[in-house]
């Protein structure tokens, strides 16, 4: 049997304004360029959710529901994540502090049976501040047996505090890159090329680790290009 085919992951993901789906193809394209077969499970919540919010107001309550870890209800996983995998990342963004509402009823409904005795990697996509997230979902993984091996973060690029208004403006409905104040600030919402390419990098060295045999948590996935400083992120 050839090794490097008999490598399967299983992503698991939920990405509401397309930023953690735009960060998982690029490193899908880097594993699947290493050998390994990557299934994708996408999160669906059974009342699907507007993005942007469209108001301010909308944008204030939902992140205050979900800093207290509003769960979304979501529909049952397919077949595809049945059977043995050799890694599972799971990815989403971070909400106000927390994993999304998604992730969150996941694990209340399927997180023993998905997650025990599995090895897991985390891809967290938020605007900078993404250690209570990750301590949290760490937390979470732990608890129904999964072992935590390493973790992949990608924060926003722009600086602070242009970051924090640009994504709240963005979340509200309105266009703050093309602000004449903001924009010379705020450029664009979200993650950009460069790391979009240090994604697809990631993966291929994941793939190759993974192939390898090598220990996984030695992986360095904390580079100045993925994680820059201070903020925190309502969606990603």
């Amino acid at each position: 049997m050839d090794t490097a085919a008999a490598k399967k992951i299983l992503i698991i993901c939920y990405s509401l304004s397309g930023q953690t789906s735009n960060l998982l193809a690029r490193l899908t394209i880097g594993l699947e360029s290493a050998g390994v077969t990557v299934t994708i499970e996408r999160l669906r919540p059974l009342k699907p959710l507007r993005f942007p919010f469209g108001s301010i107001r909308a944008t204030v309550l939902m992140m205050l529901l979900t800093f207290f870890r509003k769960r979304i209800p979501i529909a049952p996983l397919s077949d595809k994540c049945k059977g043995c995998h050799d890694l599972i990342i799971l990815a989403g963004p971070t909400w106000s502090y927390h994993p999304s509402g998604p992730i969150l009823s996941l694990f209340d409904r399927d997180g023993s049976t998905l997650f025990a005795r599995q090895r897991v990697i985390t891809l967290i996509s938020c605007r900078g501040y993404w250690r209570m997230h990750w301590f949290g979902l760490a937390a979470l993984l732990k608890k129904h047996g999964a072992s935590v091996v390493n973790r992949i973060i990608f924060t926003h690029p722009s600086k602070e505090p242009w970051r924090t208004i640009g994504v709240f403006l963005k979340l509200a409905g309105r266009s703050p890159e093309r602000s004449r104040l903001i924009g010379r600030y705020y450029p664009r919402y979200g993650h950009e090329k460069k790391q979009l390419e240090e994604a697809c990098r990631f993966g291929v060295m994941l793939g190759e680790a993974l192939i390898a045999g090598r220990d996984l948590s030695a992986l360095d996935f904390q580079t100045p290009l993925a994680i820059s400083r201070g903020g925190d992120s309502q969606t990603g």
